[in-house]
């Protein structure tokens, strides 16, 4: 079952480094995208469901095929809380999301969009406040170049496995994937471990040496 106000709590209390941190404790090490990954805007924080859709690379262009018709529907079936997560095999000539898609899905509710391909409309993008995360960017439409193949099953972006379902965390610092059966308890760790965290902080502002912090708290 969702949780609107957990993702939402998640976004605004959690960063990408103590997620990892808790990923790790529970046998998780694999869950975190390579640093090629980035957002449009490095301020913007990203936490939400996958929706997820498979894309190919073309070597020309089928007019009589529409190259729009399975992300169409995706969007369309966006919902509250859903990241659109596009695999794209980190094809360079593919662009699967722009500022009409983004437009789009947030109309719908839609939180974020992550893929390894490309992205563009990037300023009008960062304007809306849309959090995207991409392995770069280009001017290039789909057409001709790339289409979407299958949505909602299993998808590899940039070499890690993401399921619907799955919980996605991206910040500046990278982007990771909350396997849907352990999220849940991954972001009550996660919040434990701020807590703690922020206790440590203290403790060194008041001049106590690292050792003797990590010593009484076992964090770091």
């Amino acid at each position: 079952m969702r949780d609107i106000k957990r993702i939402q709590d998640a976004r605004r209390g959690l960063y990408s480094g103590v997620i990892s941190d808790t990923l790790d404790a529970l046998g998780h090490p694999n869950q975190a995208l390579p640093p090629n990954i980035r957002p449009l805007d490095r301020g913007m924080v990203m936490c939400g469901y996958a929706r997820t859709g498979q894309y190919i690379g073309l070597a020309e262009y089928d007019p009589r095929e529409d190259p729009y018709e399975l992300e169409i529907a995706l969007v369309d079936d966006l919902d509250a809380g859903d990241i659109a997560v596009l695999g794209c095999f980190q094809l360079p000539q593919v662009v699967p999301w722009g500022e009409l898609l983004t437009t789009a899905g947030m109309t719908r509710g839609a939180v974020g969009c992550l893929t390894d391909g490309l992205a563009r409309d990037s300023r009008q993008i960062c304007k809306l406040g849309f959090p995207v995360f991409s392995a770069g960017l280009a001017p290039l439409d789909t057409r001709g170049r790339g289409k979407m193949i299958s949505m909602d099953r299993v998808v590899t972006i940039a070499g890690v496995k993401v399921r619907p379902g799955d919980l996605i965390f991206g910040d500046c610092d990278g982007v990771l994937i909350l396997p849907a059966d352990i999220a849940t308890d991954v972001l009550a760790d996660a919040l434990k471990k701020v807590r703690k965290e922020n206790a440590f902080r203290e403790e060194l502002k008041q001049g106590a040496k690292l050792k003797d912090v990590y010593a009484k708290h076992g964090i770091l």
